[in-house]
């Protein structure tokens, strides 16, 4: 049984915590924090930092047994009613030694659900959380989202966090966003207050392929991530790591499943994203899952190409594919829950909750 974790009310803290990359910690971030702090005590939530999310880059990265210690620390302060991943990174996989043989850490979270989110390389933190029975999100991080230097929060990524909040009406639905924006080239503090380049999106939800309107319940993540699992190509300890845990889920857990895969900002070029594509599929979990759906890519880079690729690499035409959803690194991005089961429906474009995605 998957376990839901309870809304957010006014006044309760929120964790912020790194897990992968320190960069919130370093100089360069500074502003970033007044502006989230700012923004998360303006919607009414105690925003707090857990011991070593400061701590620096340097620092985070030889240190994944302080990352994983704020995380259990988070779990077991029953004052922490929700947790924010600063952001993204590469080698988050490090933590799980000191997560997955921690009974304490294990016992907590199966008992003090809460509401966990980020994206990116915080892939491998839900993918985690599902295997321990915990629905998160994958969605908004603090640095990118709620400290994103531009005058407000990007509206469409502001409705979607709402629903966080318990005095909040649930959203049953998500539909597209009628704007993309372009990643930022600036990120300084002379940059504070410019908003991002914003394009009209009129394509929606694109239909590649298969019955326009499918059904499953949701597991995926970052494109590169879930890849990095299997290959190890990045780190050379990653694949062994996940294999020890049981990281990238077995088989069945894929059947009738909706993956969701989005590219991070590394807009890596069609051949490797075909190359990484066919491992994917070499794992045997097209043949197992009822749909795809696949997020726009950063500033719509390699857009067509990609969707090629996936029509022409998956080769069967009766699986469902739809694209250009506002997850992952595209802005403004959605919240996706974890495990839970949905609709998707690309002739009235939306995707429809269906079952409580909170306690």
């Amino acid at each position: 049984m998957v376990k839901k974790a309870p809304r957010i009310n006014k006044e309760d803290k929120v964790a912020i915590i790194s897990l992968s990359s320190g960069i919130l910690g370093d100089e360069s971030c500074q502003y970033n924090i007044e502006i989230g702090t700012k923004r998360l005590r303006e919607m009414g939530l105690d925003p707090v930092f857990t011991k070593h999310a400061l701590a620096g880059s340097e620092y985070i990265r030889k240190h994944p047994e302080k990352r994983a210690a704020d995380l259990k620390a988070a779990f077991l302060d029953p004052e922490i009613k929700g947790i924010i991943c600063a952001i993204g990174g590469d080698d988050t996989f490090r933590t799980l030694p000191f997560l997955m043989e921690d009974l304490e850490f294990i016992e907590a979270v199966k008992a003090n659900p809460k509401i966990f989110t980020g994206y990116s390389d915080t892939t491998v933190n839900h993918l985690m959380f599902y295997q321990l029975g915990l629905e998160t999100f994958y969605g908004p991080s603090f640095l990118t989202d709620f400290g994103d230097i531009g005058p407000e929060m990007l509206p469409y990524t502001m409705n979607a966090v709402g629903q966080f909040l318990a005095d909040q009406p649930e959203q049953g639905t998500i539909v597209p966003s009628a704007t993309w924006y372009e990643e930022r080239k600036d990120f300084s503090a002379k940059a504070i207050g410019e908003s991002r380049v914003a394009h009209l999106d009129k394509k929606g939800f694109e239909l590649l392929q298969g019955n326009p309107v499918f059904s499953g319940h949701l597991l995926g993540g970052c494109f590169e991530s879930l890849t990095d699992i299997l290959s190890g190509e990045r780190y050379a300890d990653e694949k062994k790591v996940a294999g020890t845990y049981h990281l990238f889920p077995e088989l069945s857990k894929w059947q009738g499943a909706i993956l969701f895969i989005e590219t991070c900002e590394e807009k890596i070029v069609p051949k490797e994203f075909e190359r990484k594509l066919l491992m994917l599929k070499e794992t045997g979990l097209f043949s197992q899952i009822a749909g795809m759906i696949v997020g726009k890519p950063q500033d719509e880079c390699f857009y067509h190409e990609y969707q090629s690729i996936l029509i022409d690499t998956v080769a069967d035409h009766t699986l469902p594919i739809a694209y250009n959803f506002p997850f992952g690194h595209a802005y403004p991005r959605t919240v996706l829950p974890y495990g839970a089961h949905v609709t998707v429906d690309t002739i009235s474009q939306v995707l429809r909750f269906d079952e409580r995605i909170f306690s």
